[in-house]
């Protein structure tokens, strides 16, 4: 039965595809947290009488909770047996950073555009959630930095990234919103080539970025939600017009962005 056939409205009278073992057991322990049998921090049952619940072999079984386990769902204690982890978002969504670093280099420009989106919301959130501890936290990272600004050493522009994460980091986790730090987490490993690369690349860029960086947090030390996002906005917008200009840094290596020879725009 062709895709055509089907959009005239033919019923596709195919039986579904029958789910493997391994599936069965992935949906009955999701099933069963759902429903509430399980809850974080609980203990899995025995192995023998799981396998007789969910009605699947032992070997599944274990592919079954591997697969979960790399979910950040479940975990394993050596000698204890196997528990349902806190099921916190910065754990649930681990896994979406393995993913985002398989994407092509054009999707660097659309995972930048979706990381100014979050970023941008969290700088709104933490200047209404932040406390005086993390401004101050936030501040002693720009400070640090000053130095850097007029550094001659090779180093310098992987220090000032490094930098530049604890920063955002700082701010994302001030959102309060754990689901909304961990997305922005997962999307930061994957744009950070763009952003070392500007940085050598662009005179001026380390000066401008550490500019635009204390203007972030004076808005938000201010309680300004609708300035902090704004300058963080503004802020991104440009790392995000450099991967449209050269898209070809996103699929380079951290080691090959650090080369001082530029990126060839044949690709």
């Amino acid at each position: 039965m062709t895709t055509q056939s089907l959009a005239d409205g033919e019923r596709d009278d195919r039986p579904p595809p029958i789910p493997s073992q391994t599936d069965v057991v992935v949906d009955g322990i999701k099933s069963m947290i759902i429903r509430g049998q399980l809850g974080p921090g609980a203990r899995l049952p025995r192995e023998k009488d799981l396998a007789r619940e969910l009605n699947v072999s032992r070997g599944p079984l274990r592919e079954g909770v591997r697969a979960l386990c790399l979910m950040g769902v479940l975990e394993t204690r050596q000698g204890d047996g196997t528990y349902v982890t806190s099921l916190d978002a910065s754990l649930l969504l681990a896994p979406m950073a393995f993913l985002v670093d398989l994407g092509t280099e054009a999707d660097a420009f659309h995972l930048q555009a979706v990381r100014r989106v979050l970023e941008t919301e969290a700088a709104g959130r933490a200047a209404q959630l932040i406390t005086d501890a993390a401004i101050g936290e936030a501040s002693d990272i720009l400070a640090q930095v000053e130095p850097l600004l007029t550094s001659t050493s090779d180093d310098h522009f992987g220090a000032f990234i490094e930098a530049d994460i604890a920063f955002h980091r700082v701010i994302a986790h001030a959102s309060g919103n754990p689901a909304l730090e961990a997305l922005i987490e997962a999307l930061a490993t994957r744009t950070v080539r763009g952003r070392l690369w500007r940085a050598i690349s662009e005179e001026g860029a380390l000066q401008s970025t550490h500019r635009e960086h204390q203007a972030i947090l004076q808005a938000i030390a201010r309680r300004d939600p609708d300035a902090a996002r704004i300058r963080m906005g503004t802020h991104l917008l440009a790392v995000q017009e450099f991967l449209h200009d050269h898209p070809q840094v996103a699929g380079m290596e951290a080691l090959a962005v650090l080369d001082p020879q530029p990126p060839s725009e044949s690709g």
